[in-house]
């Protein structure tokens, strides 16, 4: 089974090395363009064109898809299946009806729950207790297509958005190895999507914004849910507070830096005030023991 990958984030690495791991076939790797960074706004590539190069595949950066800017490479690879992980664009037609076994996602959710963009930080920003990865065939829809295989993974009161999409990324490579077998075998058949769909839209940054006068549950799941990247903010004298974690607590304390929210108290445990490296509200209050939140 001849493959073309197509990721670009962390999130795709994984499935890659598992695919490497398992002794699959790659062909080529497809990820999106190099994108300027820091203060010189110097070129990097993607986390999977980064690694495919070190592998030694062949890589493709292309800035569209939908004129058959791909088709070149289709016709000189001829790949059975496309694998593909987080690649970040929408796929035409031209490449979805390609391959002899299709175009198979690799989707951080139970589909057909947390379509789009953003699944793992709505997950645990809505208080799901239980996640995992949906491999599906593709089709024109946003993660609409048939459903392959799916692995659960519970969501523990200690995960935020990094310690689950680490173990979700995980998983995607170990079930995409098992996916792929399966439809080579015929031992795996395409199931189409039933019941109540939600979606998982991109991060705003309204989306972002912490309201205090939530309940301590919200406030908590959402500093979970975007922690640490984008991380959840609140304001200080109109000034920016990236907020990283939080707990419940009993009510105020000295040396701690707790706020009232709609149902009871919450403690902010670790943030970072504009300008300024993340620290412990211990250390913050220790330097500032007048710090609090705008109303």
């Amino acid at each position: 089974m001849r493959i073309l990958f197509m990721g670009s984030p962390d999130f795709a690495v994984e499935s890659l090395k598992a695919l490497i791991a398992a002794k699959f076939e790659i062909c080529a790797v497809v990820t999106q363009p190099d994108r300027p960074k820091g203060r010189g706004y110097a070129l990097y590539p993607t986390a999977t064109g980064a690694f495919a190069e070190l592998q030694g595949f062949d890589v493709y950066k292309p800035e569209k898809l939908k004129n058959g800017e791909l088709m070149p490479i289709l016709e000189k690879y001829v790949p059975d299946v496309i694998v593909v992980a987080a690649y970040g664009k929408i796929l035409p037609e031209y490449i979805l009806s390609y391959p002899k076994y299709g175009c198979v996602n690799v989707h951080a959710s139970l589909l057909p729950a947390y379509r789009g963009a953003s699944p793992i930080n709505f997950a645990i920003i809505n208080g799901e207790k239980e996640t995992g990865i949906t491999t599906m065939l593709m089709d024109k829809g946003l993660d609409t297509g048939d459903i392959l295989m799916q692995q659960s993974t519970p969501i523990y009161n200690e995960d935020n958005a990094e310690t689950l999409h680490d173990r979700l990324a995980v998983i995607g490579g170990e079930l995409l190895c098992k996916t792929l077998h399966g439809l080579e075998d015929g031992t795996v058949t395409p199931v189409k999507q039933t019941g109540n769909f939600s979606y998982a839209p991109l991060i705003t940054a309204e989306t972002k914004k912490i309201s205090f006068s939530d309940t301590k549950e919200n406030i908590i799941n959402k500093i979970r849910g975007l922690s640490p990247v984008p991380g959840a903010i609140a304001y200080a004298e109109g000034k920016t507070v990236k907020i990283y974690s939080a707990t419940e607590a009993d009510g105020p304390h000295d040396g701690f830096l707790t706020v009232k929210a709609a149902d009871g108290w919450v403690r902010i445990t670790e943030l970072a005030p504009e300008g300024k490296k993340r620290m412990s509200d211990e250390a913050l209050l220790r330097g500032n023991r007048n710090f609090h939140f705008d109303s």
